[in-house]
């Protein structure tokens, strides 16, 4: 079938986004290995996390990049090395019931070159340790990759997610540091799970890994469930957007369960207007605007449900919040939930940030799990660092 003009257009412009969201990844990533999280917005700038850059390793792997995702996954594995030791007492001090301060568990973002960074931060959580783990495991199912090359990184992370998974932390959002946000417990689930399969464990380690997953994921079912969806933190009844990545792309919580189809609903009912996401009700950062990674997370849900034509029209309202240049926002001013904060957050850190990698890498995966990887994806791009 041949599609109409306007529609063949429409394709191959979103396919020169997604082309060219892959391109400024490449260029923008650290010779270390490292993604920033926004080249230019002050807040971020310098800075690479675990969690976003799991999320766009992942992408440029199913892209066809698995060179770009790899050198992420060798800095990752020397970030968590460099803290063996530290590691080791925060899972000592856990097994005798005396655990360390939060100020003394790992950092959530890093500097390029590994180091925790001078700046105050909202620094504990634990989800992007989870996602590094689940982002190995797909990209050594669809690329073949050895993962043998992080076994030392893959097993201080089982031991640090498995002394630490019931503890409060900071939410994806460094927010809420005093719950314990489901959203976080299914990172942790699907990277415990992953590492329990790789085939990298030593036998102690692998079953600590699987009985830790076994572990999260009872208590999150158990603890974690409102009104027939998962919930935005344990005894929340409401619901966070981020939720849509554990019933979509790390299928914690199978799309099509029904658990999984109460929580797309639910972030559907309550976050969506049109085709853009709000994190939670109630944001105020920046106003609480509409975020194309997150409309892209839940497109991702969909069309793990089954149902790739809303899944295409998320695609296609994230797309549509590039600017001329293809630059894609964290977040954009359609519907904000609270106008009256906007100014006070420009006052402090300027303008929202744009552009931000996290949301042109889940372009970039929701577009391959429509329309499939290239046939054969472009050459990485030289860093431009």
């Amino acid at each position: 079938m041949t599609l109409p003009t306007t529609a063949g257009a429409a394709r191959a412009d979103l396919a020169a986004l997604v082309a060219s969201s892959a391109d400024l990844i490449a260029t923008l990533q650290d010779a270390g290995g490292a993604y920033p999280a926004s080249p230019t917005f002050s807040a971020y700038a310098g800075y690479s996390w675990f969690r976003d850059g799991a999320f766009i390793a992942d992408a440029m792997s199913a892209y066809g990049r698995a060179e770009s995702a790899e050198r992420f996954f060798d800095w990752c594995a020397g970030v968590l090395e460099s803290r063996r030791d530290d590691i080791g007492a925060i899972t000592a001090a856990a097994r005798t019931g005396a655990p360390v301060a939060d100020s003394a568990m790992l950092p959530t973002r890093f500097t390029f070159d590994g180091r925790a960074g001078d700046d105050e931060w909202w620094d504990f959580q634990l989800d992007g340790y989870g996602t590094w783990l689940w982002a190995i495991a797909e990209h050594a199912r669809r690329h073949g990759a050895d993962a043998a090359r992080w076994a030392s990184a893959i097993a201080l992370t089982v031991d640090y997610l498995a002394s630490s998974w019931q503890r409060p932390c900071f939410d994806w959002w460094e927010e809420h540091a005093e719950h314990v946000h489901v959203s976080t417990l299914g990172c942790i689930a699907a990277g415990l799970r992953a590492a329990a399969s790789l085939g990298v464990l030593d036998d102690d380690g692998a079953a600590l890994a699987a009985a830790a997953a076994a572990d999260v994921e009872g208590f999150m079912v158990r603890r974690g469930v409102a009104e027939g969806h998962l919930s935005k933190w344990v005894g929340s009844t409401a619901v966070d957007a981020s939720l849509a990545a554990i019933v979509g792309v790390m299928d914690v919580v199978p799309a099509a369960s029904e658990l999984g189809a109460g929580t797309i609903a639910a972030i559907e009912r309550d976050l969506t207007v049109d085709g853009g996401v709000h994190r939670f009700v109630g944001d105020t950062y920046f106003g609480g605007g509409q975020w194309p990674l997150l409309s892209c997370f839940l497109g991702l849900a969909h069309a793990r449900a089954g149902d790739a034509d809303r899944a295409r029209e998320l695609l296609d309202w994230a797309a549509g919040t590039a600017g001329a240049d293809g630059s894609m926002p964290e977040q954009v001013e359609r519907h904000l939930l609270d106008p009256s904060r906007v100014d006070e957050w420009v006052a402090r850190w300027g303008p929202s940030a744009d552009p931000l990698l996290w949301s042109h890498a889940m372009l970039v995966r929701l577009a391959v799990a429509l329309d499939g990887a290239p046939e054969s994806a472009p050459a990485p791009q030289e860093s431009a660092r």
